[in-house]
């Protein structure tokens, strides 16, 4: 019985021969890698009711597999009837392990199970090799059960990367297993 490579063994082992022979890196420093990932979910609906904020972050943290943080207003915005303070989101930030087992996660069981998937856009590079990706539900996740989804709730996953082009991060991203549209 084979065992499955891990992302940052496929990384390892695989990436970065390939990324030094693609665009000519002399040194392994060179090579663009995984930074950070960034979960972020923005609720409107938290700052009237704290039952919905608890639920967000309770969900946010079984997403990210580490306790999630809930991001407050910085200003008064009185047309949304807003106050400074009141909770309008949680985010988590992943790095090292956890960083590459969500990655993981999301490739091989959360965008297959999307429907009428047929690849992530390759346009959504930021101009500094960083990738941003919507979805449009929470329960994708293993994690999250049906019942305990009360309120659908999208939520934008950042990978952050060392690469200094969108071209070499999209090939890091592609080598990482990635499923890109074909333009």
């Amino acid at each position: 019985m084979t065992k499955t490579k891990n992302l940052k063994d496929l990384y390892v082992e695989d990436a970065i021969p390939a990324l030094k022979e693609k665009f000519g890196y002399t040194n392994i420093h060179q090579v663009p890698k995984l930074n950070k990932i960034v979960l972020n979910m923005g609720v409107g609906e938290a700052s009237h009711s704290s039952k919905v904020a608890e639920t967000i972050e309770e969900q946010m943290t079984k997403i990210a597999g580490q306790k999630c943080i809930v991001t407050k207003a910085k200003k008064s915005i009185a047309s949304y009837k807003l106050r400074e303070g009141m909770p309008v989101g949680a985010m988590a930030t992943l790095r090292g392990e956890r960083m590459y087992d969500f990655l993981q996660k999301l490739i091989c069981v959360v965008l297959p199970r999307i429907r009428d998937f047929r690849g992530i856009s390759p346009r959504s590079f930021d101009g500094r090799g960083n990738y941003t990706l919507g979805l449009k539900e929470q329960a994708l996740f293993p994690e999250i059960t049906f019942e305990e989804v009360d309120l659908v709730k999208g939520m934008n996953v950042s990978i952050i990367t060392t690469a200094n082009t969108d071209d070499e991060a999209r090939e890091l991203l592609k080598l990482l297993g990635m499923p890109f549209k074909a333009r």
